[in-house]
């Protein structure tokens, strides 16, 4: 009996951490698609039915769990604006406005696809639960399920590449089980640091039928930043941080 004990945990040990416990798996996923604290650049498309496109260019700063922000660099009629998020609020900076504008995570300021949610967005850990965590041939498929009702999508089923740990696909619910959007990364590519991830991500839903928005990710390092970075009086400033 106490062999038979001894050999059970040896094998429970001889585990990996992330094979019994979803959530931790989730922060693993999180580290290797940034850094806790980071910035980078991003590139927004917006494509419609008829094949018109709009794009923008953004640079992306984030602390820790709650922080991030964000600057519009292109097109010139968006140059300057800002967009920060603290926890679950959410503000837009507009030049010769008076004062910067609280904005839901379920808006979107730069139109198609992509929420203020999904332009600002925390550590998957940070926001959701994994309720259950399946193997299936190379990829786990995880059931994310939001920490509170302020979370943008009730609950995501997300699948990930088994070796790099890094997300494939996510689908986002709503909590009556309304599909809201597909989410699709693509384009595995070597940043640096150790940080091999998709370079660009992809979104569709059957809300918005024929509409379709990318966002290509470049330069994603760690780095650094004050508590002063994230607040409302230095939105009129972020651009003070690429020089």
């Amino acid at each position: 009996m106490k062999r038979h004990l001894i050999t059970f945990l040896l094998l429970l040990l001889s585990q990996p951490s992330w094979a019994l416990d979803g959530n931790v798996l989730l922060a693993e996923i999180d580290r290797r698609l940034q850094p806790e604290s980071y910035e980078m650049y991003r590139k927004l498309i917006n494509i419609e039915p008829d094949g018109d496109r709009k794009e923008f260019v953004l640079y992306t700063v984030k602390k820790g769990k709650d922080n991030v922000v964000a600057l519009f660099l292109d097109p010139p009629s968006e140059k300057g604006r800002s967009s920060l998020r603290q926890g679950e609020n959410m503000w837009l900076y507009i030049p010769n406005v008076g004062k910067p504008l609280r904005i839901t995570s379920l808006q979107s300021v730069v139109g198609g696809v992509f929420n203020n949610s999904d332009l600002l967005r925390l550590d998957y850990s940070t926001e959701y639960n994994a309720s259950s965590v399946v193997e299936e041939n190379n990829q786990y498929i995880i059931e994310l399920k939001a920490k509170n009702r302020n979370v943008a999508y009730d609950r995501l089923k997300m699948w990930v590449d088994k070796k790099l740990k890094v997300p494939l696909t996510i689908e986002a619910y709503a909590a009556s089980g309304l599909l809201i959007k597909t989410l699709h990364y693509s384009k595995i590519k070597d940043f640096g640091n150790g940080i091999v991830r998709p370079a660009m991500l992809e979104t569709d839903s059957p809300l918005y039928k024929g509409y379709k928005s990318v966002m290509l990710f470049d330069g994603i390092k760690a780095r650094a930043f004050s508590e002063e970075v994230f607040t409302l009086n230095y939105m009129s400033r972020v651009g003070e941080l690429r020089q």
